[in-house]
Parts: C-alpha cells; sequence; structure tokens
C-alpha cells in the first residue's frame, strides 16, 4: 500500500542538485525517494534554523534521511529537531575533528570570509569542496551537478563548514565513507562503514552499491 512505503530524503552537498541522486533506484514497492534542495539562506541565519527550515520541506513521517559531504552535516543537524527512521551521513564529517587542516585554517584565519565565491563560475573553487580534487571530468561534473551559484549562499555554506561545532559523532547516523575521499580524508575512523575506492563522488560513481545495500541497511537486514 502507498502509505506503507517508507519515504527517503536525499539532501546534496554543497551547492549541489539533487540531480546527484539520479541513478539512487530502491525498491518501488518499498521505498519512494524524495530530492530535497538548497534554499538560499536568511541573512546571518544560523545552521540551527536553516536546518529546521529544511525540516518544513519533509511532509512524511517517520522518514530515512541521507545527506552527502555538506548535506551531511545537515541532515546532522536537521535530526536534532525532528523524529526519524534512519540517518545516512555520507562522504562527510562526524564531528569538526574531522575537518582536514585547510579547513581548520580557514576558520583560525577566517580567511573563509574573503574567498571569492562571487566568481560562482570557478570550477576550481567549488569542485574543491563539493566534488573533491581530482581533475577528471571536473568541469563536466561541475556543469551537470552544481546548481546554486548564488554568492550569499556559497559565503554562508562555507562558514558553516568552517565553523561547525559538532563534538561527536551522532550516535543515531550511518557513516558511509570511501577511503579515497580526498575532500574528508580522517573520515573513514571509528564506526563507519568504508567502502573501498570511494571517492567524494561514491554517490554518483558508486551508486550500485547504495542501491543494493541501502534497502538493507534502512530495514536493519544487513
Amino acid at each position: 500500500m502507498e502509505n506503507e512505503k517508507i519515504h527517503v530524503y536525499l539532501m546534496p552537498g554543497m551547492a549541489a542538485s539533487p540531480v546527484i541522486f539520479e541513478y539512487i533506484k530502491l525498491p518501488e514497492d518499498q521505498f519512494e525517494i524524495h530530492w530535497l534542495e538548497w534554499k538560499i539562506p536568511q541573512k546571518e541565519e544560523s545552521l540551527e534554523s536553516y536546518a529546521k527550515r529544511m525540516i518544513t520541506d519533509i511532509v512524511h513521517e517517520n522518514v530515512v534521511l541521507l545527506g552527502v559531504s555538506f548535506g551531511g552535516i545537515l541532515v546532522q543537524e536537521m535530526s536534532k529537531y525532528m523524529k526519524f527512521r534512519k540517518l545516512f551521513v555520507v562522504s562527510s564529517v562526524k564531528s569538526h575533528y574531522e575537518l582536514p587542516k585547510r579547513i581548520k585554517l580557514l576558520k583560525y584565519t577566517k580567511a573563509y570570509k574573503i574567498l571569492p565565491t562571487r566568481l560562482a563560475s570557478n570550477v576550481e573553487l567549488l569542485s574543491r569542496y563539493s566534488l573533491g580534487n581530482s581533475i577528471n571530468k571536473r568541469v563536466e561534473l561541475y556543469k551537470k551537478y552544481m546548481s546554486v551559484n548564488d554568492k550569499d549562499y556559497l559565503d554562508w555554506a562555507i562558514q558553516q563548514i568552517v565553523c561547525w561545532d559538532q563534538e561527536s559523532p551522532n550516535e543515531d547516523a550511518i557513516y558511509i565513507h570511501g577511503d579515497k575521499d580526498g575532500v574528508f580524508p580522517h573520515s573513514c575512523v571509528g564506526d563507519c562503514i568504508v567502502i573501498k575506492g570511494g571517492t567524494h563522488i561514491m554517490i554518483i560513481n558508486k551508486y550500485k552499491w547504495f542501491n543494493e545495500n541501502l534497502p538493507k541497511l534502512i530495514l536493519g537486514e544487513a
């Protein structure tokens, strides 16, 4: 029955379109997938306030939340203010301690305030924080999957990543990480499902793993 389906909400990474989930397919008799999209933040909006606004886009109960990269940070924040069935954090971090040195340096120097985000077509900048450092097909990936080029959003998003203050992993989260992730390379440590050969964009190029394993993880069969 329609009302017995498990509703799965997917949150993309920073500046990314939910089209990154185009290959994620779950059995339609059991699951219904919903794509979440980034909103433009209000002036000086906190991550807490933003997370609560994002929750208003969830119109079902007892849902599954999955977030990628910065979207993984966001769904961890959203989970603090709502009831959910399962929480998946993909290609992201469990606490601010796992942020790489280059991001921590931005915080201590406050250099994130002067990043040239007004150059929203700057593939090198956006793809480094959103897609990773691999040069192969970076431009093509950017053009297809990066959809938010608003300067206010980009300034806000980078600040929220840099200044995220979560002290410890979310005990309710299932963390999934690639051992070749160049953006958040330290997040395989601890309680985490590690995908061999997975990069920061494994939601795209390792989609078969997710299609096979997400249903079992959601239903508690894995």
